[in-house]
Formats: C-alpha cells, sequence, structure tokens
C-alpha cells in the first residue's frame, strides 16, 4: 500500500503520461494482459483507458487488473485507471519516492 504521499506523487506524474492501450467491449483478454504486464516492466507506471463501449465498472476493472498483474492501482478517475508495479529488471531508473 502507498502513503498518501507517495500516492500523491504517483498521480501527479500519472498526468502527463498518455494511456498504454484501451479496454473495451471484449474485456480484459490474455493478450492484454500480457501487454500490460510488458509496459509496466518498462515503465513501471501505466495508465489504462476504459472506453464508453465496455459496460463494466472502471473500478471493478481496476481491481481485477490489479490481481491479474500483481500491480498496485495507484487511482482510478473516471474512465482512467493508473497503475504501479516495480520493474525486475537490474539496469533501470526505478520510481524513487
Amino acid at each position: 500500500m502507498f502513503t498518501s504521499k507517495e500516492r500523491s506523487n504517483l498521480r501527479s506524474m500519472a498526468q502527463t503520461i498518455q494511456p498504454v492501450t484501451q479496454i473495451g467491449k471484449g474485456g480484459i483478454s490474455e493478450n492484454l494482459i500480457t501487454g500490460l504486464s510488458e509496459a509496466l516492466e518498462a515503465r513501471e507506471l501505466i495508465k489504462v483507458s476504459v472506453l464508453n463501449n465496455n459496460d463494466d465498472d472502471p473500478k471493478a476493472i481496476a481491481i481485477e487488473l490489479e490481481r491479474l498483474l500483481g500491480a498496485q492501482i495507484v487511482a482510478v478517475t473516471g474512465k482512467k485507471i493508473v497503475l504501479y508495479r516495480r520493474s525486475s529488471k537490474k539496469d533501470f531508473k526505478h520510481i524513487v519516492f
């Protein structure tokens, strides 16, 4: 879990990044999980957009992604989900809190 200061820092970083993918009416697929896992490994902090044609609640989608990816939810604002997972790469500039 994040402290409020860490969450605030991550949220401010996420404001400037573009969503890496969109989740539409097809929902969460195996390919989507693979792509998001690779993006988290490469960036640590990602943003995902939920399209209007998806009937699921964005918070429920975020909880499912958190479980499947081993990530932490930073924020769910409207139809945008921000996720964080520390990269396991050795030669990587990690996000510092």
